[in-house]
């Protein structure tokens, strides 16, 4: 199965990319991280905000591969513990699931990518930085996977 992580934003610091594949290497050859990073629409003095948030949105929902599961992480989406990831994975990987989670730009996801998503889900009740969604996404989609397989990670 896999799993893509669909952002909207630039490349990322080295240390992103180095956390990011330290737990993509931990994880087991049949599930796949994938991180793709979307282009973030132009921003300046008199941006037109809602114009930038739906040609993301846009970019979005066409970078989506056709038959995944779509979820959105978004402040307002319901708060998921690791357990429920992992009862989530373990579901995906029963159904042959593969899944596209969206990370929306700085002003959030479109209506339009909320509206194709399954589940919103939160990853913390706090902003968090987006190099950091990409890090702890990956460390908690191995954790997931090490509570399935019983593995001493999770303690």
């Amino acid at each position: 199965m896999r799993v893509s992580l669909l952002c909207i934003g630039g490349k990322m610091p080295d240390w992103v990319e180095a956390g990011v594949a330290e737990y993509r290497k931990r994880l087991p050859q049949e599930i796949q991280l994938d991180i793709r990073e979307l282009p973030l629409a132009k921003r300046g003095k008199n941006t037109d905000i809602r114009r930038a948030i739906a040609q993301e949105g846009e970019a979005m929902l066409a970078a989506i591969p056709r038959g995944d599961k779509v979820i959105a992480l978004d402040v307002e989406g319901r708060s998921v513990s690791t357990e429920s990831l992992s009862k989530s994975l373990a579901a995906w990987r029963m159904e042959g699931d593969n899944v596209s989670i969206l990370v929306g730009g700085p002003d959030g996801l479109a209506a339009p990518c909320l509206a194709a998503s399954s589940e919103k889900w939160s990853m913390s009740a706090m902003t968090l930085p987006h190099p950091l969604v990409r890090v702890m996404f990956a460390e908690q989609l191995y954790r997931a996977w090490t509570i399935l397989a019983n593995h001493p990670y999770h303690r």
